[in-house]
């Protein structure tokens, strides 16, 4: 099939001028006719590198695919070249339904990337039942962060580092708007971003650094500072577990009495035992770790803790400055160790073998393998590194060069703030993947620049308790994406939320979704319903 170009004729550079410069309330009505042929006249087509706001060397459409089945699809699959041929492609894929709404919605990645998000599915933590977006009418996207398959090497090329680090999502959302033109002759009247983790981090690049791209997006879990949290937090909790040979390491039984004493201390003190430390300041109060201290501080069994293993708690439950800024903050934030983290009963342990491994493994402290792929990858370049030899501080400049890249701590929302950009953030208060504190410290470094006043206007940020890293006792199925229209298209700013269980064995038990610093206090008389719940300081 002959190739065409977007470009290629003065009425399409046209039509593509104004689909990136009209507004949205300018922004015109798809047309009725949209289905199987004009999708597969999209196989083959080249999008040229000017209608793409980054350097890349244009894209091509690889297929086109009409799928006829719950609602007419036209899924697009393609890739975005780089400009350094050694650098890989961004594979994308877009979804064009027949029943188009107006609307675009771009999902996220997560960890390192290196897999395609489709957009066929639900959004991170939609609720169960719902049509997904696509069902619903949204154009939906996603792509592969710049890279295909799992592991840092891609780190190794400086264009695919930048296309991780910030700007894949921004080549993404672009070359779904000239397809979009290209098939409905309009430009989306919304474009909105939905992302968890590494793609939360990505809904906040989108607001911070594209704000004219995007009228909302979803946060969850942000890993906003992707270099502090892999070299800050992959060198205190090396430095914590491993010095001298391990002799702070806290092995897996004693990891597990921790969990399950903090709970038995601290699930009651919110008002009900359900599996959920709710109050988890007021359990930092109540729980007490000398209480599980060995007779005379000697590591005397698996019932109780050493003095040297309680000082690596207390470390690893207490920020740490690291002694130089990355992307303008030094301190990597405090981990809920004593206050609802679930290590052993979860996926971030303290690892299940005294002597870490090189490379490191599934047996070594999580925080230590991203550490380790860190070190080897991106900031030493050295694959064979062992990272108990890495000295962070001998690499300062590498490590603060890659904040630069990877980090959003201190770029300002101002324009997120200036363009009306919606912000709805939210964190699990058990996770110790991605300390909770570390969202915490990025909403109060934005309230810090712009003012409460003016924050209260443009984002909301909400805790979750006994979520983790998308499991844990709670987890939280919100429709935050109906929330974040009402905002964003009526003025509508989010009032009360209410968020559904989507664990198996305690589906759909509900629980009102307190923005920070509240918490919900059970003051009812029926434990499932978030009506028995109260918000409280």
């Amino acid at each position: 099939m002959r190739k065409r170009r977007f470009v290629a004729t003065a009425a399409v550079a046209a039509l593509l001028a104004a689909v990136f410069m009209a507004s949205p309330a300018q922004a015109a009505q798809p047309p009725a006719a949209f289905g199987a042929e004009q999708c597969s006249a999209l196989t083959g087509t080249e999008i040229a590198a000017k209608a793409i706001g980054l350097p890349t060397t244009g894209a091509t459409v690889t297929q086109a695919q009409w799928v006829a089945s719950p609602n007419g699809q036209c899924r697009v699959n393609g890739a975005i070249h780089p400009v350094d041929p050694t650098a890989p492609d961004i594979m994308f894929q877009v979804n064009l339904p027949d029943n188009w709404n107006g609307r675009a919605l771009q999902m996220g990645g997560g960890g390192l990337n290196g897999t395609l998000i489709n957009g066929l599915g639900a959004y991170r933590n939609q609720p169960p039942g719902q049509p997904t977006p696509l069902q619903q009418g949204y154009v939906t996207l996603g792509s592969d962060g710049g890279h295909q398959g799992p592991g840092g090497s891609f780190a190794l090329n400086d264009e695919a580092l930048l296309n991780y680090g910030q700007q894949s999502i921004k080549k993404t959302h672009d070359v779904a708007m000239a397809l979009i033109a290209s098939a409905y002759k309009a430009k989306p009247s919304y474009f909105y971003f939905i992302g968890f983790s590494q793609g939360g981090h990505e809904a906040l690049d989108a607001a911070a650094r594209y704000p004219k791209d995007y009228d909302g997006v979803v946060a969850g879990t942000p890993t906003y500072n992707v270099t502090m949290m892999h070299a800050g937090h992959g060198s205190v909790y090396r430095d914590a577990l491993y010095e001298n040979g391990g002799a702070g390491w806290v092995n897996p039984a004693k990891q597990t009495l921790l969990v399950q004493s903090v709970y038995a201390t601290c699930d009651p003190i919110d008002g009900v035992t359900d599996g959920i430390i709710s109050d988890t300041q007021g359990c930092l109060d109540a729980f007490d770790v000398q209480t599980l201290r060995c007779a005379g501080g000697a590591d005397l069994s698996d019932t109780c803790l050493s003095d040297v293993q309680i000082a690596t708690l207390d470390k690893l439950a207490s920020d740490n400055d690291l002694g130089f800024p990355i992307a303008g903050n030094s301190v990597a934030a405090k981990f809920p160790v004593y206050n609802g983290g679930l290590l052993t009963l979860g996926r971030y342990h303290l690892g299940l073998t005294q002597v870490p491994h090189n490379p490191a493994t599934s047996q070594d402290a999580w925080h230590y393998q991203v550490g380790d792929t860190n070190a080897k990858w991106f900031v030493t370049k050295n694959p064979t590194l062992n990272y108990l030899d890495f000295d962070l501080h001998a690499y300062q400049d590498r490590v603060q060069e890659l904040g630069t890249i990877m980090d959003t701590t201190d770029v300002s929302f101002q324009q997120a703030y200036a363009k009306k950009v919606k912000v709805l953030m939210y964190t699990g208060l058990a996770d110790d993947g991605v300390s909770p504190y570390n969202t915490i410290q990025l909403y109060d470094r934005i309230v810090g620049d712009l003012g409460q006043k003016k924050v209260d206007t443009f984002l909301r940020f909400y805790t979750v308790p006994g979520m983790s890293h998308g499991f844990g006792p709670f987890v939280a199925g919100w429709d935050s994406l109906t929330a974040l229209q009402n905002w964003v298209e009526k003025g509508a700013a989010p009032g009360p939320q209410t968020v559904v269980d989507t664990n198996a064995a305690t589906a759909g038990r509900t629980r009102p979704l307190c923005e920070y610093p509240t918490w919900p206090k059970y003051t009812g008389t029926d434990p499932n319903s978030a009506a028995s719940f109260t918000c409280v300081p």
